[in-house]
């Protein structure tokens, strides 16, 4: 990949079953049209993300179907909702071979192929923290989870459940919530734990390019016994596991990508373990709740730290973007991202403009699509895909008044490479905002400035470059100039 991709996540399932609804026939990942391919390739993407080829769970799916949360989450937008379009999650993996309702590994490898042709890599789900609850080594080998044998937990019995032999497993869980009942949770203080998961990344890594790991601070040492410590005691195992992953599927991969989603500031400990790419939620929740200054002083972490964060607005645990920040505000901040350094993550559903998010179990997202969101997306893209974004310098800059406080609204930064810069200013509020940036000795003492959202050219004058370049953002405009000396 380029040095800051673009990366596009697809809900694989509910994807083909659009495709199907649109052509009247059944797909498989080996039907993926060319024309969808080519655009994405157009629109400046690196990587395709399919998330959720994993085999189904049957017992996940029963469960899904039974819940409130889900079944009128899906009501609320789609009030005539047929229940068997519900279906497991993604994240509750019965094994990891390609399900065969989307055609099994032979359609993925073929979809890989013509991915490879046009210059894009494939991306899959990785699942370290448990598998599903019927999972076979639920069964056959239930030592490789957290377990308490046929004795009833001494705690918490809320959090466990029996397998078909009596055994009393822990269901999967994050340390702040309520435990997934679709889960079976892995224990990572077992050296055949960590073999097995060993062996299944091996697996996945024979299919694809690289896996976002889902929820990847679970498997540290100590968070991992920190969660669990009643069950599986205190001593830590001299390796993490992340390590030892990293480090066997990079002796046959060396290109391999991984990507983690992490929270609770153990993103620069993940990352310093070998991952490629780490989310960046303080962003994500910065660009939606805070302020522009909040909003720079976190651009000013150190850069190492910036080129190794994935940056999104959306994805399938979040809200849709056009519902979480209002349209407007949602288009100013996927430009902030997409022209950030570090990863740019863009869900599929999103740029297409649906404007509320279901939940990934259901299968049939029939939203209508929002020309406007999508042409807005289309250009932003191509914009960001200029060498400068991925090849260049980045640098934040200072926005100076114009007359009043309102600049402090504007976020900008600049790129530059070779003879080309490019300089991003933001009106990152809900009221209008003016500015002036500096120009002096930026680019050379003349030229031309594009603005790439409009294609308006401006001459640069002596009196720009003697007082700056002033700007005036009606709410929530972006606007991008390309410097050409």
């Amino acid at each position: 990949m380029r040095t800051n991709p673009h990366i596009l996540e697809i809900n694989t399932r509910s994807w083909l079953n659009r495709l199907e609804a649109k052509q009247g026939r059944a797909f498989t990942l080996d039907d993926v049209p060319e024309e969808f391919l080519d655009n994405a390739k157009t629109m400046g993407f690196d990587a395709i993300w399919l998330m959720g080829v994993w085999k189904q769970s049957p017992a996940a799916r029963e469960i899904a179907r039974g819940l409130d949360e889900i079944t009128n989450a899906v009501r609320a937008i789609e009030p005539k909702f047929d229940p068997q379009d519900i279906t497991a999650s993604p994240y509750a993996v019965y094994e990891y071979e390609v399900d065969e309702a989307l055609g099994g590994n032979e359609a993925l490898s073929k979809l890989r192929e013509r991915m490879h042709q046009k210059g894009i890599i494939l991306l899959l789900d990785f699942v370290g923290n448990h598998t599903a609850i019927d999972s076979p080594t639920v069964t056959s080998s239930p030592d490789l989870y957290i377990n308490t044998g046929l004795s009833e937990p001494h705690a918490h019995k809320d959090w466990f459940f029996k397998n078909k032999n009596g055994i009393s497993i822990a269901h999967g869980r994050d340390p702040y919530f309520a435990p997934w009942t679709d889960s079976a949770q892995l224990n990572y203080f077992n050296p055949k734990t960590r073999e097995f998961m060993l062996d299944n990344l091996r697996r996945v890594a024979a299919l694809c390019d690289g896996v976002r790991c889902d929820m990847a601070m679970l498997s540290l040492n100590k968070v991992h016994r920190d969660t669990w410590w009643e069950f599986i005691g205190g001593e830590l195992p001299k390796e993490e596991f992340w390590h030892q992953a990293l480090t066997a599927v990079r002796e046959k991969y060396p290109e391999f990508v991984f990507i983690a989603e992490v929270y609770w500031g153990l993103e620069w400990e993940i990352q310093e373990m070998g991952f490629d790419y780490t989310y960046d939620k303080v962003l994500y929740d910065r660009l939606r709740f805070s302020t522009p200054e909040n909003i720079k002083g976190h651009l000013g972490a150190e850069h190492l730290y910036q080129m190794r964060s994935i940056r999104f607005t959306s994805n399938h645990d979040e809200e849709e973007a056009l519902k979480a920040f209002g349209r407007e505000k949602s288009l100013a901040a996927s430009t902030i991202i997409a022209t950030l350094p570090g990863a740019r993550l863009f869900h599929l559903f999103q740029i297409l403009g649906r404007p509320a998010r279901m939940p990934v179990q259901y299968a049939k997202d029939s939203f209508q699509e929002d020309e406007t969101v999508y042409a807005y997306y289309r250009k932003l893209l191509e914009i960001a895909s200029a060498p400068a974004f991925h090849g260049g310098q980045w640098s934040l800059r200072d926005v100076s008044s114009a007359g009043d406080d309102s600049n402090r609204n504007i976020l900008s930064w600049q790129w530059k490479q070779m003879n080309t810069g490019k300089i991003i200013m933001i009106n990152y509020s809900g009221t209008p905002a003016k500015g002036r940036i500096p120009m002096k000795g930026l680019y050379g003492q003349n030229g031309t400035v594009t603005e790439e959202f409009s294609g308006q050219k401006i001459t640069v004058t002596p009196e720009m470059l003697s007082q700056g370049f002033e700007l005036y953002l009606k709410p929530y405009e972006s606007k991008i100039f390309t410097f050409a000396v």
